[in-house]
């Protein structure tokens, strides 16, 4: 049995927290409010992971060290960088491998499908901020001063996620409308929450696995109208409506709302097929994705026994 400490309590760091705990090993669950799953082999603790000397007395003795953080988006500029020195400072002093949760912002714009190969030209703030983070943890893990690795997936499917998904779904079960600024007829990839926490607990205890970034594992890109479809069909509700809102509405809303004035910046990702290549990660570590059929329905069932879901806050 080995320790594992996971920062983020969100549905990340949650489901990461559940397999662990599952497969007997020993979690340190660690965020701001200390909220987490109950189960016997999870240790819930409230603490600032900005605090090195805190973290580094919590990692002590343990295997890895999960970055499964999710700072809102208008804070990563902010609330990113301490965060990341802090948990890397962390994985170099107590020797825990450092796996970090990332994301496809800091690929940028792009022609076909992303591969870990891709090159990281971000044109936006918040994928900057992502590749910044990454080279740090690179280059300690060259260095030799950390072992370090990286998982990155599209937009989350899985219960109290905070993403694309989130803003459809809910509407969806209950024959509402949904508006969003979207092309909801091009491809995109979608990841489910539980396959993250297979590849970044496989990433993590997997040595050839560590000094790169790995591809989650995800089902075939399909269209939102898709999704929508395929969800309505599950739940037994009416035909999907769906209206994409202008760019124009979009910038202006913007001026007032925190969350519409970041999306201004990830447009790209949803007027152009946004399809993630996982082949790799599939390859190498022996992880094929969930079908979209299971991962839909357990978050439809999720939903329908808390529709307050998809106004879930991130924690960290």
């Amino acid at each position: 049995m080995s320790i594992h400490v996971i920062v983020g309590a969100g549905p990340v760091g949650t489901a990461t927290a559940d397999l662990l705990a599952r497969q007997g090993e020993q979690v340190r669950l660690v965020s701001r409010r200390g909220a987490g799953p109950e189960h016997p082999a999870i240790e819930l603790v409230a603490a600032d992971a900005t605090d090195v000397a805190g973290l580094t007395r919590l990692a002590s003795g343990a295997a890895a060290l999960y970055n499964c953080a999710n700072p809102a988006l208008h804070r990563w500029a902010v609330d990113w960088p301490p965060l990341a020195t802090a948990l890397l400072a962390t994985a170099e002093r107590t020797g825990a491998v450092l796996a970090t949760i990332g994301n496809l912002f800091g690929y940028g714009p792009t022609d076909g499908p992303m591969t870990e190969a891709t090159p990281l030209a971000a044109t936006g703030v918040k994928g900057r901020v992502r590749n910044q983070m990454w080279a740090g943890a690179l280059a300690a893990h060259e260095a030799g001063r950390a072992r370090t690795t990286e998982v990155r997936g599209s937009d989350y499917l899985g219960y109290r996620t905070n993403s694309i998904t989130t803003r459809i779904l809910p509407n969806v079960l209950a024959g509402r409308r949904v508006v969003l600024p979207v092309d909801f007829d091009v491809p995109h990839a979608i990841t489910y929450v539980g396959d993250v926490a297979r590849t970044v607990v496989a990433a993590a205890t997997t040595p050839d696995a560590w000094g790169r970034a790995w591809h989650v594992p995800s089902p075939r890109a399909l269209s939102m109208r898709e999704l929508a479809t395929r969800a309505a069909a599950l739940a037994g509700a009416p035909r999907p409506r769906l209206t994409r809102l202008p760019y124009p509405v979009l910038w202006l809303g913007g001026l007032v709302n925190p969350l519409l004035r970041e999306l201004r910046e990830t447009t790209y990702q949803f007027d152009r097929p946004y399809v993630l290549d996982s082949s790799a990660t599939q390859q190498a570590l022996g992880i094929e994705p969930t079908a979209l059929e299971e991962a839909l329905a357990e978050t439809l069932r999720a939903l329908r026994r808390d529709p307050g879901v998809s106004s879930a806050k991130r924690s960290s």
